[in-house]
């Protein structure tokens, strides 16, 4: 092979550093997902006073799936894998079956629909953040500790939303302010030189 091939082949192949920066996002994808899943659950419930039963069943067994495939590589042998299946497998069902009490319709009376997303979404937390802390598995304890952090940070971003709004109101119109005196200062700097001349 000669030099130019070499360069040629070494042109087409993406950097170390950036392979391995590509492989650990395509890794944390599922994570990320999960949590995106989980806020936009309760931002729907919010929005149209309807908890949505089938969305969180769905999301509790997606990440009880997760759970499995990303502890799968590290178990070695049947049993242990079929040991992983059944511990993940009631661990999940005891979360689905907490998840439809708190949707019966006498539980259901008690609590406001928007509420009833936040408790189901704190649960998924709780039960994601188990499922990490039984698998010894980092990524799977932060994605439960992220998905409780965010029942208190949707609670309170809906309570604040009208000071937000006031706060973009007030950065908006200082930016008019700040880009209309931007658009006079070059007329007013063309006008002054042109009666110097």
């Amino acid at each position: 092979m000669s030099e130019t091939d070499l360069q040629r082949n070494e042109g087409t192949e993406p950097p170390p550093s950036q392979f391995r920066m590509t492989r650990f996002l395509w890794q944390q994808l599922p994570y990320v997902v999960a949590l995106v899943l989980a806020v936009a659950g309760v931002a729907y419930t919010n929005v149209s006073h309807q908890p949505l039963v089938g969305y969180w069943e769905f999301l509790a067994l997606a990440i009880g799936v997760v759970c499995v495939v990303t502890k799968w590589p590290e178990t070695q042998g049947k049993e242990a894998q079929l040991r992983l299946i059944w511990t993940q497998a009631l661990h999940w069902i005891a979360v689905l079956v907490t998840m439809n009490v708190m949707l019966m319709s006498g539980v259901q009376q008690l609590l406001p629909t928007p509420a009833t997303g936040l408790v189901l979404l704190t649960l998924l937390a709780l039960g994601t953040f188990l499922a990490g802390v039984s698998l010894l598995s980092l990524q799977i304890s932060f994605l439960g500790l992220a998905m409780g952090v965010t029942v208190p940070a949707i609670s309170w971003l809906k309570q604040s939303v009208f000071f937000f709004l006031l706060g973009a109101v007030l950065l908006i119109g200082l930016g008019i302010t700040f880009w209309l005196r931007q658009d006079r200062r070059p007329v007013a700097a063309s006008m002054n030189n042109q009666m110097e001349a």
